[in-house]
């Protein structure tokens, strides 16, 4: 790919995967608007493993007290961390399951503007009424197994491009009663694993594939998108301390509507 490609499709990567907006979606509509070629697919996971870092660089503190906390043998934990360690782990488990189905049935993913058109519109009208209606005082240190479990099956919606990840996670925790901001940073939190396991993937497809020019380009994206998530998150975590979801929702919803608009003329 050429280099400006890489640096459009990570720095878009970085900033949407963390806004509710949909990553997915805008990595397959990027190439159509500035005329480009479609990314390999392989691109897109590699640029994956750049917000795995983000996310593991932004929540360093969380995931390190995390990780101490959920290993057997520790005798001292801190209970609350243990316990948001286990409800990641077992909420990952329907996006894993639900991934490795997709993956061998469609490798390439679903890449339908259709697709996207309605997905973007659709929740992003979900998003604006989970947030308009959505407690403001629920922590995160208040979920329940139910309610891990319930956002961890609407992660699994975000294999369909348009969905935004963050965006559905956001939303169920949203209409359980969670604040945005630790709504936020649970489903942050909760992309660590998944993210991880598609990043996996993508490494094995490089290995696979012995391009040593696409390892340069998976390199490349990587760090650039590493950058751009980092600066996302931290943009998103201050907005959510006084201002809600709603421009989001609107932005989608114009988004939804434009591409509506084009698919018909």
């Amino acid at each position: 790919m050429e280099f400006s490609s890489i640096i459009i499709i990570s720095i878009v990567q970085g900033l949407t995967e963390f806004l509710p907006v949909s990553s997915s979606g805008h990595l397959v509509l990027v190439p159509l608007i500035f005329n480009m070629p479609d990314q390999k697919l392989v691109m897109d996971l590699a640029v994956h493993i750049g917000t795995l870092l983000a996310v593991l660089v932004y929540y360093r503190r969380d995931v390190w007290e995390i990780s101490l906390s959920c290993l057997p043998w520790k005798k001292t934990f801190h209970k609350d961390k243990r316990r948001l360690g286990i409800y990641i782990i077992l909420a990952t488990i329907p996006a894993i399951i639900f991934g490795f189905i997709m993956h061998n049935i469609l490798p390439e993913g679903i890449r339908d503007v259709r697709v996207i058109a309605a997905t973007t519109l659709g929740f992003g009208v979900l998003l604006g009424v989970a947030d308009y209606t959505g407690s403001r005082t629920g922590t995160i240190e208040q979920i329940t197994l139910k309610s891990a479990m319930l956002i961890g099956f609407a992660q699994v919606l975000a294999l369909i491009p348009g969905t935004s990840r963050s965006g559905i996670t956001i939303t169920m925790a949203r209409f359980l009663g969670i604040s945005r901001v630790d709504a936020a940073r649970f489903s942050f939190l909760l992309s660590i694993p998944v993210t991880a396991g598609a990043g996996f993937l993508g490494v094995l497809d490089v290995l696979k594939s012995h391009d040593a020019q696409l390892g340069m380009d998976m390199l490349l994206a990587v760090f650039v998108t590493l950058v751009a998530g980092f600066l996302a998150i931290a943009f998103m975590m201050r907005w959510l301390k006084n201002s809600g979801m709603m421009p989001f929702a609107i932005y989608r919803v114009i988004m939804g509507a434009i591409l509506a608009v084009y698919l018909v003329f």
